[in-house]
């Protein structure tokens, strides 16, 4: 069995068969399942595993009626992954800026661990079994190795004041996660910022955002929902989405004003 990162030669070898058989260029392929030509290469050689719904749409597109499946579930772990978290995951490991803004949970990269049980325990209609929130849990520890990662990242996140205050897990696990964001808060490549309940006016009243500038400086924004996340790539809605965390920035509190407020939340509970 391959897990992680690591492909597998047998399922790489699958793909390329039915590919070939259904008459489809690697691009070809790559256009259905939102994959560029070489990262299906890098699939097909088994050098990375297929991530996303690669299974689920080759399996249909390229009449392999179920055998792809199959064999990936034997090849590769479940990490308890929704497909469009994956996605989201593959580019936020190599992000060279994530900017993110919360208005209902302590961003997923600043949870500690007790704060993300909490948060996958609430997850109802439908609710998920023990093994698979401790799966989702391990998945999201793993991703704060960013905060380590050479060459640094820029990081930034604004949170909304009432995310400070709903005790997720009980006082004592928010009150960990608070003084767990206050150490990340001094990581001179971390800006933390909260935007206090008395502002007037709002730009993103429509919900949470991650804006992502990849190692090649292309710009990405990553919108997620109920059913599901998706990116926002193409313009005006890229640049509309850059102006309004731009907006959020500016009338969130400074990182030395947020800190003052987190440390005293964090004291009364």
């Amino acid at each position: 069995m391959h897990s992680g990162e690591r492909g597998s030669e047998s399922f790489g070898a699958m793909l390329r068969f039915f590919r070939e058989r259904a008459g489809l260029t690697q691009e070809g392929l790559g256009n259905h399942v939102k994959y560029s030509k070489s990262q299906v290469a890098m699939v097909e050689r088994g050098e990375r595993p297929p991530k996303g719904q690669l299974v689920a749409v080759a399996d249909d597109v390229l009449g392999a009626q179920g055998a792809l499946s199959l064999l990936a579930e034997k090849e590769f772990k479940d990490n308890g992954l929704r497909p469009w978290t994956e996605d989201y995951l593959a580019e936020e490991k190599k992000a060279a800026s994530i900017l993110s803004y919360q208005n209902q949970v302590i961003p997923g990269l600043l949870q500690t661990g007790a704060y993300a049980r909490a948060v996958y325990n609430c997850n109802f209609c439908p609710a998920i079994d023990d093994e698979e929130v401790e799966a989702r849990v391990a998945a999201r520890l793993e991703r704060r190795q960013i905060f380590q990662r050479k060459p640094l990242p820029t990081l930034g996140f604004i949170v909304e004041e009432n995310v400070l205050t709903r005790p997720l897990g009980g006082k004592q696990v928010l009150k960990e996660q608070l003084l767990h964001m206050l150490d990340i808060g001094q990581l001179r490549h971390v800006q933390l910022q909260v935007m206090p309940h008395d502002r007037r006016t709002h730009a993103s009243l429509m919900g949470a955002m991650i804006l992502l500038e990849t190692a090649e400086r292309s710009q990405l924004a990553y919108i997620e929902g109920h059913k599901g996340g998706y990116f926002v790539s193409e313009q005006p809605d890229l640049g509309n989405l850059i102006g309004k965390y731009g907006i959020l920035r500016a009338h969130a509190l400074t990182p030395e004003e947020s800190a003052k407020l987190i440390e005293k939340v964090a004291q009364e509970l």
